[in-house]
């Protein structure tokens, strides 16, 4: 196919995050944390998704740590034989972030070498692979290994981060002489994130320079780098021998496909007014102070735009590309819409002649602790196309990988199909004016700045997005219960995650008139009701029996009825008080409910008539709620008694699995926009006494936990029963994070609301 020509139709790939790398005498493997390594099964959700090829790891370090003649292939046979039976092309990685097995490094004169042997070895023994990615964004692992020191051999100095970056190119370069002896047909798949940098007029010299070094590892491959190359003046300085230069130029391995790993953080900005920046920005490179910043939030024009980086590439080296990775730790709807906009930037491409190839959808299974750039284990999670939180637990792992909102919109692609939702309407918030979290540059989108700009450089500039933009309206999302605790948080969240919505109060629409009902919904034609509308005083149920079941069953029931007429997805929320206590280990979904009093068989009725008239509803359990925006919860009570001085009575002998609020409408929204439905638990995994709740939390708080002083339950007089035990798991995948962090995340969040 020639420069000019485009492939005939844009394939869907996908990629499983598979980082082997090392920090210190530490080796993070992604495959062991996200469970692949012993589930062959995900491979039918993934070519269920019609992704015609995916990026799979044959690693070194996993396969043949001991070199090729020890090598122990199981693994691979069993995977690389069901993907060829099930029809999805495999890009073999050979290394992926890694620096090899134990033996060598990424600064080991041996290294290329010995995984070009390795390369080698797995061509002879699958001779029908067709596309490999031997080392994979060898400029990027060369800056974070040797010189950023973040991972093995934690080198920080030019030299070394210059010889890891040879020495991994020319470990492709010779991996592909390997394999296309056995198979001449075999295609380099070469991929580099390519983030582009911008800054202040001081700094354009530094600014030039990472913009060149981005292409390094492709230009060496190319056989690029010659004398009048633009960092070969560079590259001599810091030592390296026209004779390993050369080694390229009579060596070349220009990639078949050229492969752009696209985020979102890439692009950046340096700024020597090092007071707009806080501290952990700063750096230096001998000759200026300046801060590093991620240019999306500085830049009024937003970050550079997939089509003119596609374009750079494209008139750089006119060979074929594939957007190797798209990912995007963040909320759903924002994963979504990352996507869409970097799709339908390579399908506007195509139409103007660019040759590209493919679109994947990587992070096929999530990522783990990718925001401490893997050199913490924290268990970290980020979602993907498939979601499997909580991370790093065997015990309460989901049981199987659970398809996203992006699974159905990878299947819609895959067919040619449009895929359509009302939240796709919205910019992401990397297009929104609250994306800014420092004084807005204007850095222009194929400049550092344009050529009239002064060299005291424009502080502000007129936002280019989203105030450009006409007006969008798209459907709300409609919540109930407007004066509640759970309504609130579902505004206040909405806000943050881009989602236009209507707060109802009970005035606007009374659940339980279905006149009413019918109404609203007709006139504002939501794309979904969040029910947080109830009647929450337990006790005073059991003198108003009526009332609470009218407005917790009858206004249910009757949003589901309506709901399901008019296919609008639906969310209403139950409670742990649905059981009655007598067992010590947690409830789940499927266990039968026993209530104790009034509440709880308001909410036990209205699960079943929800879910009889509309099945597809997603009806919620959880409990015993605490955040950081109301005065009233457990937690925000007993520590404002403890800082008055006072003491604070709390039950020894209810055991709770308390709920951070923030975290369950997180996760409510995220069910919500993947199509869940159902019944489902979600609490934040542990069980407690609230008097153990209390104390844990004033302790953490810093409080003199003394003043807790444990009682029984019976002492508070409630008129309402309550178990004695009423713990939520979940068997359909526990997704909201522990108590502790759940706690934790609780204290810092209300020092923010405070201050």
């Amino acid at each position: 196919m020639s420069a000019n020509q485009v492939s005939p139709q844009l394939e869907l790939w996908g990629g499983v995050e598979c980082t082997v790398n090392r920090v210190g005498d530490r080796y993070f493997d992604q495959l062991q944390r996200n469970g692949h390594d012993t589930r062959i099964e995900d491979l039918d959700c993934f070519a269920d998704l019609g992704i015609q090829a995916i990026r799979y790891p044959i690693l070194w370090e996993r396969t043949a740590p001991n070199g090729p003649e020890q090598a122990d292939w199981r693994w691979a046979d069993e995977r690389l034989s069901y993907l060829k039976d099930i029809g999805v092309r495999p890009i073999v990685g050979l290394i992926h972030h890694g620096s090899g097995p134990p033996h060598t490094s990424l600064l080991d004169p041996e290294f290329a070498t010995g995984l070009a042997q390795f390369a080698e070895a797995v061509a002879r023994r699958y001779p029908w692979l067709e596309y490999y990615t031997p080392v994979n964004e060898p400029l990027t692992t060369a800056r974070f290994s040797g010189l950023y020191g973040h991972w093995y051999p934690h080198a920080q100095d030019d030299q070394s981060f210059i010889r890891a970056l040879l020495n991994q190119c020319r470990g492709v370069a010779l991996s592909m002489q390997a394999i296309r002896r056995i198979n001449p047909a075999a295609k380099l798949v070469q991929t580099e994130d390519l983030g582009k940098v911008f800054g202040t007029p001081l700094l354009d010299y530094q600014v030039a320079f990472e913009n060149a070094r981005r292409w390094l590892s492709f230009d060496l491959l190319c056989g690029r780098v010659d004398q009048h190359h633009e960092l070969w003046g560079y590259l001599r300085y810091v030592g390296v021998e026209e004779s390993d230069l050369a080694w390229f130029l009579d060596h070349p391995c220009p990639p078949d496909i050229v492969g752009i790993n696209r985020y979102l953080t890439s692009d950046r900005f340096l700024d020597e007014r090092l007071d707009r920046y806080p501290p952990h920005t700063h750096g230096s490179n001998g000759q200026h102070q300046y801060a590093d910043v991620e240019a999306v939030r500085v830049c009024a024009d937003g970050i550079c735009p997939a089509e003119t980086l596609l374009k750079e590439v494209w008139e750089r080296y006119h060979r074929p590309i594939a957007i190797t990775e798209v990912h995007l730790g963040c909320t759903r709807e924002e994963q979504l819409r990352w996507f869409k906009e970097i799709w339908e930037a390579v399908q506007h491409l195509r139409q103007e002649g660019v040759d590209l190839r493919a679109v994947t959808a990587w992070s096929l299974l999530g990522a783990y602790d990718w925001n401490s750039l893997v050199t913490r284990n924290e268990c970290f999670y980020e979602p993907g196309v498939f979601d499997l939180r909580p991370p790093c637990s065997s015990i309460l792992r989901s049981p199987s990988p659970r398809p996203t909102a992006i699974a159905t919109m990878l299947r819609h692609l895959s067919q040619g199909k449009p895929y359509n939702h009302p939240l796709l309407e919205v910019p992401g918030w990397w297009n929104r004016s609250d994306r800014l979290l420092y004084p807005p540059v204007a850095c222009g989108h194929t400049a550092s700045h344009t050529p009239e700009e002064s060299a005291d450089f424009p502080s502000t500039r007129p936002l280019a997005h989203p105030s450009t933009h006409p007006p969008i309206h798209p459907s709300p999302l409609l919540i109930t219960g407007a004066t509640g605790t759970l309504g609130q948080a579902f505004a206040r969240i909405c806000d943050v995650r881009g989602i236009p919505y209507r707060l109802l109060s009970r005035q606007e629409m009374d659940i339980t008139h279905p006149t009413m009902v019918e109404q609203v919904l007709d006139d504002m034609r939501p794309w979904a009701v969040i029910n947080a509308a109830g009647y929450v005083r337990v006790d005073d149920a059991e003198q108003e029996a009526d009332l609470c079941l009218s407005i917790n069953a009858d206004g249910a029931a009757i949003l589901a009825e309506n709901c399901a007429q008019r296919n609008i997805g639906l969310i209403t929320f139950s409670s742990d008080l649905v059981f009655d206590g007598d067992r010590h280990q947690p409830y789940l979904e499927s266990d039968s409910v026993a209530p104790l009093n009034v509440y709880g068989h308001s909410k036990a009725q209205a699960e079943r008539r929800v879910l009889h008239h509309y099945p597809d509803s997603l009806v919620i359990r959880t409990s015993a709620f605490f955040g950081p925006w109301d005065d009233y919860n457990f937690l925000t009570v007993a520590l404002r008694t403890l800082r008055a001085g006072q003491p604070f009575l709390a039950a020894a002998d209810a055991i709770v699995s308390p709920t951070y609020v923030p975290d369950l409408v997180h996760a409510s929204l995220d069910l919500l926009i993947d199509g869940e439905y159902g019944l489902w638990h979600l609490a934040n995994p542990g069980a407690i006494a609230w008097a153990d709740l209390a104390r844990q939390t004033a302790q953490l708080a810093g409080l003199d936990a003394s003043a807790i002083q444990s009682c029984s339950t019976q002492s508070f007089g409630y008129a309402a029963s309550r178990p004695a035990y009423s713990v939520l798991s979940s068997e359909r995948g526990v997704l909201l994070p522990n108590l502790d962090r759940a706690i934790a995340q609780y204290l810092h969040d209300c020092d923010r609301v405070c201050v």
